[in-house]
């Protein structure tokens, strides 16, 4: 009995340390998870800690980089206003210069604003309806649909040549212009301006009119289409601004070089790698530095690539839908007072249409994909434009990119010669100069001189700048978007019927003349089938 009892004992002793055994162990192994979960919240902790000191450093270096840049360049105005202080005395102050900072688009901004970004969604939604109705209207009233988009491999054209074109006058720009340049800066005598100094002058003048006449012989012998047109007429354009920014720039750095310099050829002529970035990066005023990201998003470069080709869809469907339905059989009928009101407000809608998708698809999408691509920092290139109580200040922010370039190169430069008491010369000046090549490209687009354009640019948009000058009720923004609808709708609806009446009335007088009288105006062939 005894033994039994001794037996029993040992076996609760054996089952209560078991017991403990087991709780210890299982107290043990939860104390270890939730250190190992500890340890992990720590761990996480630190990586977010990191990444967001990671984050901060990276926008407080692009901080100080902006703000490096703008103090250089406000030095670099205070040591040339030092030096030149002496010849300022008795005159008003010089106008402002162009300062470069690190800073983004206004839309890129807004869009991190949801309803803003509802808005951006709105204007997808009605290109997806745009591409519905196509395929439904083929599908049901041809009984097949096709991919071909007739319209847009007839306006893109030829588009070889187009680029053989392009090539030729890049090649130009960088074998012919920076070289001679070069050339000149190195072996010109420094002092004043001598016979050497008045021969580059002319060569530079010579060289810019060839590089206007010779590609518009080349449209006129290839008879390339609107959109083909386009492209060369704009690069055109573009390029023969950069080459007066970067000859007008570094000019006055050689001319005012002085004798005992012993870096001269360093200091006169930049590198050409600085010459060549200038030439592709979204800019046409010349700085031999620029301020820069920290780094390159290839994803945002591509959605501004796709959001310029969406971009050419949309104006391919308003186009398809409310102007060649209404315009392709021009005839008679469509030059009567009834008639063209009709025209007009019927394209008033679609014409402001296309002036929205044109300034998102050029100056928001193509340009800020090539400044992420070139790591250029300062975006602004336009402002907030659609808030414009007068129109002095739509023209400074509706395109800062070309603004820049004709207050830096034409109206200060006129300002410098006819005084700075005579601004209104020099602004009118800038109007002409403006709408002579905005007509140019025009012209050479649709082959044919109608100038509805240009009267309205130098005539009743310059004349606008006087009546708004005062305007700050926002009752003026009203007025300025009335008259932007109405002259998007006369600019569509004249231009169309211009273009349509070459194609369905006859040839009166087969010469020169033929391309700047209007056939519009004078067709008598009413309801002739294209």
């Amino acid at each position: 009995m005894l033994d039994q009892k001794e037996h029993k004992d040992q076996n609760d002793n054996s089952n209560n340390s078991n017991g403990k055994l087991k709780t210890e162990s299982g107290s043990t192994q939860e104390s270890t998870m939730k250190q190992i979960n500890h340890q992990r919240i720590r761990d996480r902790a630190q990586q977010l800690k990191s990444d967001l000191l990671d984050s901060m450093s990276v926008q407080l270096e692009e901080l100080l980089d902006g703000f490096v840049s703008t103090v250089e360049q406000i030095e670099v105005g205070e040591e040339t206003s030092e030096l030149t202080s002496t010849q300022k005395k008795g005159r008003k102050q010089d106008l402002p210069d162009k300062l470069f900072v690190t800073r983004r688009s206004v839309l890129t901004e807004l869009f991190e604003i949801s309803h803003i970004r509802t808005i951006y969604h709105i204007f997808v939604a009605i290109l997806i309806v745009f591409s519905l109705n196509t395929i439904l209207y083929d599908v049901l009233e041809k009984g097949s649909f096709n991919f071909n988009f007739e319209m847009i491999q007839w306006a893109f054209g030829k588009f070889p040549k187009v680029m053989a074109m392009w090539v030729l006058m890049k090649a130009s720009t960088l074998i012919i212009v920076y070289p001679s340049f070069y050339y000149w800066a190195a072996n010109r005598k420094p002092g004043n301006a001598g016979l050497y100094d008045f021969v580059w002058i002319g060569l530079v003048i010579i060289y810019q009119l060839a590089f206007l006449l010779i590609p518009l012989l080349y449209l006129i012998e290839h008879e390339l289409p609107p959109a083909s047109s386009v492209i060369i007429t704009s690069e055109q354009t573009r390029l023969i601004m950069k080459t007066h920014s970067f000859i007008r720039e570094n000019t006055a750095r050689v001319m005012y070089q002085k004798k005992d310099d012993d870096k001269k050829s360093e200091n006169s002529c930049p590198d050409f790698s600085k010459y060549l970035y200038f030439l592709f990066c979204p800019t046409l005023v010349y700085r031999d530095n620029y301020p820069r990201t920290q780094s390159i998003s290839w994803r945002y470069v591509v959605t501004n690539f796709l959001q310029v080709l969406a971009c050419l869809f949309y104006i391919y469907y308003i186009f398809e839908r409310f102007c060649v339905p209404v315009f392709q059989n021009f005839n008679a009928d469509h030059i009567t007072p009834k008639g063209f009101i009709l025209s007009v407000f019927g394209c008033m809608m679609p014409g402001t249409l296309v002036l929205f998708i044109a300034f998102f698809a050029i100056l928001h999408s193509w340009l800020n994909a090539f400044a992420e691509m070139l790591r250029f920092g300062d975006r602004l290139f336009y402002k907030d434009w659609w808030n414009s109580t007068t129109f002095s200040n739509y023209y400074r922010t509706w395109n800062v990119v070309v603004h820049d370039w004709l207050y830096t190169y034409i109206y200060k430069d006129l300002c410098k010669f006819i005084g700075h008491s005579n601004r209104s010369g020099a602004m009118a000046c800038v109007f002409l100069i403006s709408a002579v090549f905005h007509e140019y490209i025009l012209t050479c687009t649709f082959k044919f001189f109608y100038p509805v354009l240009f009267v309205m640019f130098a005539g009743a948009g310059f004349g606008f700048i006087f009546l708004t000058d005062k305007g700050s009720n926002r009752s003026w923004n009203v007025f300025m978007w009335v008259a932007l609808f109405i002259g998007n709708g006369l600019l569509m609806c004249l231009y169309s019927m211009e273009f349509y009446a070459r194609q369905n009335c006859p040839i009166r007088m087969e010469n020169f003349l033929d391309l700047v009288i209007p056939r519009s105006w004078f067709c008598d062939l009413p309801n002739k089938e294209v």
